[in-house]
């Protein structure tokens, strides 16, 4: 890992925050795809809840630029 980006939110792979596009481009995703697993994942699973996790990311990690 020698072109180790610091995780921020994006602002070019952005839908509503910029959550998911920032850590698909930290670690070298497919942003939409990245997307649809989230979703999929909140969706499915009673013990993830999608939502406030996304909140919390939101907050927590900063904007790009």
């Amino acid at each position: 890992m020698t072109d180790a980006r610091p995780l921020r939110r994006s602002r070019r792979n952005r839908v509503v925050a910029g959550v998911m596009g920032g850590i698909a481009e930290h670690f070298g995703l497919n942003p939409t795809g990245l997307r649809v697993v989230y979703v999929v994942g909140s969706i499915v699973s009673a013990a993830f809840p999608g939502l406030l996790v996304y909140l919390i990311l939101w907050l927590l990690i900063p904007q790009d630029g």
